[in-house]
């Protein structure tokens, strides 16, 4: 997978490296991260429910950041561990316009063997960047 746990950024939380040869696979590698830090086997999450997301920021960080938060809201909300399949990002007049199509499933306790409960995306060490033909962020996460 395109993302690594980071163990010396936070002892507390949960830190991680996502990866992408485009913006949108960087978004579709740090989802993958989220998935991979609530449940063992995201392989096991079934693709029963699509929704669509549309958000925007004049930040990528920000956007980034507000669409990982958006799946941990369907977490919480809904209890929906949920993929990202497909990402469109768009730049218009200095806005960054993001479109996701993510599905999954409601929790089930019998079939994920579920590992942490993330709380929320934080702004510590929040980094996007494009470095060495690839964009990268580190992300981490309240546990």
């Amino acid at each position: 997978m395109p993302f690594r746990f980071v163990d010396e950024i936070s002892t507390a939380d949960v830190a991680f490296e996502a990866w992408g040869a485009t913006l949108e696979e960087l978004f579709i590698s740090a989802a993958a991260a989220l998935l991979r830090t609530m449940t063992a086997a995201p392989e096991q999450v079934m693709r029963r429910v699509e929704l669509t997301f549309r958000m925007e920021h004049e930040e990528l960080d920000l956007l980034l950041l507000s669409f990982l938060q958006e799946l941990i809201f369907c977490k919480d909300a809904g209890r929906l561990l949920l993929h990202a399949d497909r990402v469109q990002i768009m730049e218009r007049e200095r806005v960054f316009q993001l479109e996701a199509l993510v599905s999954g499933e409601q929790i089930d306790a019998g079939r994920h063997c579920l590992l942490v409960d993330v709380k929320a995306v934080t702004l510590h060490r929040l980094q996007l960047q494009f470095e060495n033909g690839l964009w990268k962020a580190v992300v981490v996460l309240d546990v």
